[in-house]
């Protein structure tokens, strides 16, 4: 058996503090679309609700072996790794188990950086391990930010979003300051967004304005073929490769490689 060269992985924490923005849409496909791009990809369910989990088709009796188990019972990370239909993306699944596990990681040592303990095993065998967050700040959120090298945020396009982003930025800053010097924002990405919609337009100037490069170019679209993608147990780019969409996620995958080759002691992730 050949064994992988050891790669340069890049940890991310998908997170935002509102919920229904397209945390775990984006995660699914993103991941999706850089295993298309040819790199090892582990995706790690943090989410109680274990959607990213059941939107790449792992049924319920294949999670035993999953996130709650990693944090609470110190299951190593490789067993914990679950084969997708996706050539090259793995998962650790989340299980009903999870729901409890914010009150149970109080009594643990060292409780925030458990899953940073774990993820820590990936590192040299995944290009890239992407994170889907809880929509809340929790300990299992802080876990997940204590264990990454950045932060994606997904972002709606709509009224309130800048405040619900200043809101994580705090939190950023605060984990920064106590637990991880290194956690950067690695970016910001519109989603559901509506071009014949004023506010949408009216929104990314905005976010631009204030965020500047760290926005993105490519915006992901109100998409019915996404909606539909996760009841099928697939990522939209195997549902339907050609919808808007998937070519979105696409784009995306291509500029967040670009960018990370830009960044010190990187080396090249474009192909």
């Amino acid at each position: 058996m050949i064994t992988p060269a050891p790669v340069d992985t890049r940890v991310l924490a998908v997170a935002n503090q509102k919920g229904g923005v397209g945390k775990t849409t984006t995660t699914v496909n993103l991941a999706t679309a850089l295993a298309a791009c040819g790199k090892r990809v582990l995706i790690v369910d943090m989410d109680p609700q274990g959607n990213a989990s059941t939107g790449l088709g792992i049924a319920p009796e294949k999670r035993s072996q999953g996130v709650y188990q990693l944090l609470v019972e110190d299951l190593a990370l490789e067993e914990a790794e679950t084969p997708t239909l996706v050539p090259g993306m793995d998962i650790v699944p989340s299980g009903v188990e999870l729901s409890g596990a914010e009150l149970e990681l109080i009594a643990l040592d060292r409780r925030e950086y458990r899953l940073k303990h774990a993820v820590d095993r990936a590192r040299g065998r995944y290009d890239f391990v992407l994170i889907d967050c809880p929509p809340a700040l929790g300990l299992l959120t802080l876990n997940a930010l204590v264990a990454a090298d950045a932060v994606l945020v997904p972002l709606q396009a709509e009224f309130y979003a800048l405040e619900g982003l200043s809101h994580l930025m705090r939190t950023i800053e605060r984990v920064q300051r106590g637990l991880n010097p290194g956690l950067t924002l690695q970016g910001v990405v519109l989603t559901m967004f509506d071009r014949r919609n004023n506010l949408c337009e009216m929104v990314a100037a905005d976010v631009r304005g204030h965020l500047g490069e760290r926005v993105y170019q490519t915006v992901i679209p109100r998409n019915v073929r996404v909606s539909e993608a996760p009841s099928h147990g697939k990522p939209v780019l195997l549902y339907d490769l050609r919808c808007a969409g998937s070519q979105a996620y696409v784009r995306l995958a291509r500029e967040i490689l670009q960018r990370e080759d830009s960044l010190p002691g990187r080396t090249a992730m474009v192909s």
